[in-house]
C-alpha cells in the first residue's frame, strides 16, 4: 500500500490548513510535470526549444516519451510548430516524431469531423509518410507504431500502414492464436507487436488499440480486448487500468441517449471488480515519489470508478495523490449523462472534499 502521509504531499502544499476545503483545482492532463508544463507554454507561445530540451532529457524513457508527446501534440495549440522544428533540424529523431504526432491527430480529426474521402486520405499518407521517416530516424522508438496503430481506426485496410506485411503470417489482422487465447477479434495485431518488441506494455499503444476496437469493432470488443488483456496479467501495471476506460465509453454508448440513466451503472460488482483490481495491482504498488509522471487521466478515471462504486477509502488515496489536478474526463461527461449541474467541476470538489475529509490522512491504510 502507497504510504498514506507520502501520498498526500502534494495534496498537504495546496492544502495549508490541513482541510481538503482549502485544496484549489487545476484542469489539466499534465498533473505535476513541470518540464512538460514549461514546454506546453513555449509551445502556445510559438517556441518549441523547452520542448526540444524536455524529449531530449526524456530519453529513451519510452513511456514517458510516448505519454509526453502525446500530451505535447494535443495541447501545443498551432501544429506547425512541429513542422518549423523540422525544417530546422531535419535530421532531429524528436522533431521528425513530434511532426508524426500531430499529422496523425489531425487526419483522425479530418475523419472524425467528417471531410471527404480526399482529405481524409490525403492527411492519413502525410501522416503515415511522416511515421516512417521518424522510425527512420529512430527505430527503436514505439512511437511511431503507436500513431499506425492510431491511423488504423481510419477507414482504409491497416495493413497498409505496416511496411512489413507482405512478409508477416496471413490473415494479416489476426492475432496468432487467434480463438485459442481468447481473443476472437481481428485487429492491426502485427502493429501492436511492434510496439511491444520496442516497449513491452506500452501504455499508448494498449490503449491505441482499446481505441481501435471501440471505434472500428464495438464497445464490446473494446471491453473483450481490455478484459483479455488484464487476464494475462500484464507485465506493465498501467494497463490494469484498461478495463476501467472501457466501462466509461460501455456508459456513455449505452446512456448517452437515454434519459433515464441512472448510477446503478457504477454500483455493479463489475465495476467494483475492476477498480479494485487497478487499484491493488497498479496504485498500491505505485512509489510517492513516480505520481508526477503518472497519467493524470489514469488516476481520474480509477478515482472515479472508486468513489462511484462506494469504495470511498480507496478513492481518497487516488485524490490525495491527484493533489490540486484532475482531467475533465470521466467526470464531465458522466455528470452530464447522469443529468446533474452542467458545472461537473463543482460536483467534483464536493466529492473530493467529502471523501477526504472521511478518510483523512491519519486513518491507517490496511
Amino acid at each position: 500500500m502507497p504510504d498514506s502521509l507520502a501520498a498526500g504531499a502534494a495534496y498537504a502544499r495546496f492544502a495549508p490548513n490541513g482541510t481538503p476545503d482549502d485544496m484549489s483545482l487545476v484542469v489539466s492532463p499534465v498533473g505535476a510535470d513541470t518540464g512538460l508544463r514549461i514546454a506546453l507554454q513555449d509551445l502556445r507561445l510559438g517556441r518549441y526549444y523547452a520542448a526540444r530540451d524536455l524529449l531530449e532529457m526524456t530519453g529513451r524513457e519510452w513511456g514517458l516519451r510516448t505519454s509526453r508527446s502525446n500530451l505535447l501534440a494535443a495541447g501545443a495549440g498551432e501544429p506547425g510548430i512541429f513542422k518549423l522544428w523540422l525544417d530546422q533540424e531535419p535530421n532531429s529523431p524528436d522533431a521528425a516524431m513530434m511532426w508524426a504526432r500531430v499529422l496523425t491527430r489531425a487526419a483522425l480529426k479530418a475523419h472524425r469531423s467528417g471531410m471527404s474521402e480526399d482529405v481524409v486520405g490525403s492527411a492519413a499518407r502525410l501522416a503515415a509518410k511522416a511515421g516512417w521517416r521518424a522510425s527512420e530516424l529512430l527505430p527503436e522508438c514505439p512511437v511511431p507504431w503507436v500513431d499506425k496503430i492510431l491511423l488504423a481506426q481510419l477507414p482504409y485496410p491497416a495493413h497498409m500502414l505496416d511496411p512489413r506485411a507482405r512478409h508477416r503470417r496471413m490473415p494479416w489482422d489476426e492475432l496468432p492464436g487467434g480463438r485459442d487465447q481468447g481473443m476472437p477479434h481481428l485487429g492491426p495485431w502485427p502493429l501492436l507487436g511492434e510496439v511491444d518488441a520496442r516497449h513491452p506494455g506500452n501504455r499508448g499503444g494498449y490503449h491505441a488499440m482499446r481505441q481501435y476496437f471501440q471505434r472500428v469493432r464495438s464497445t464490446g470488443a473494446a471491453m473483450d480486448f481490455s478484459c483479455w488483456m488484464v487476464l494475462s496479467e500484464p507485465s506493465n501495471p498501467e494497463l490494469w487500468l484498461l478495463p476501467v476506460y472501457a466501462l466509461v465509453d460501455k456508459f456513455r454508448t449505452e446512456y448517452e441517449n437515454d434519459g433515464g440513466a441512472t448510477e446503478r451503472f457504477w454500483q455493479t460488482g463489475v465495476v467494483g471488480h475492476y477498480a479494485v483490481q487497478a487499484y491493488n495491482e497498479w496504485f498500491a504498488q505505485l512509489p510517492p515519489a513516480e505520481y508526477p509522471w503518472v497519467s493524470m487521466a489514469d488516476f481520474s478515471h480509477l478515482a472515479h470508478a472508486l468513489v462511484a462504486n462506494g469504495e470511498t477509502r480507496m478513492a481518497a488515496d487516488v485524490l490525495r495523490a491527484m493533489g490540486p489536478y484532475v482531467t475533465a474526463q470521466p467526470w464531465k461527461d458522466v455528470n452530464t449523462i447522469l443529468g446533474r449541474s452542467k458545472d461537473w467541476t463543482d460536483g467534483f470538489l464536493t466529492l473530493r472534499a467529502s471523501t477526504l475529509r472521511r478518510w483523512p490522512l491519519t486513518t491507517p491504510t490496511t
